[in-house]
């Protein structure tokens, strides 16, 4: 679900599954609360045109019924400045239930090394 909605790049999406309290830590800076996330998630999103964003590999760390953490590789690939474009890495998150559902607390992107 979390992949549909970035695929699709539309914050309101999105929203749903990010947490009021949600630090998100990519390649380009720590994001710190929701309205610095959706900050981040619009730039991207009008940076990266027809983006496809996936995960692989994911391995559970610990799950409960009110909270989950896991590792996991990712993968995205779009256009930017009218070229293909793609890249890659691992990520761990944390998400907790919320709201209507499960929602992000806590990001980490790292470009693969």
């Amino acid at each position: 679900m979390y992949t549909a909605a970035i695929s699709s790049q539309q914050w309101e999406n999105v929203a749903p599954l990010i947490h009021d309290n949600c630090v998100a830590m990519f390649t380009n800076g720590t994001h710190i609360g929701k309205a610095a996330v959706e900050a981040i998630f619009r730039k991207n999103f009008a940076l990266i045109q027809d983006e496809l964003y996936e995960i692989s590999n994911v391995h559970w760390i610990i799950e409960t019924a009110q909270t989950a953490t896991f590792v996991f590789h990712f993968s995205w690939s779009g256009v930017i400045n009218g070229k293909p474009a793609s890249g890659g890495g691992r990520g761990s998150s944390t998400i907790v239930r919320g709201g209507d559902g499960w929602q992000l607390v806590s990001e980490h992107l790292s470009p693969h090394i």
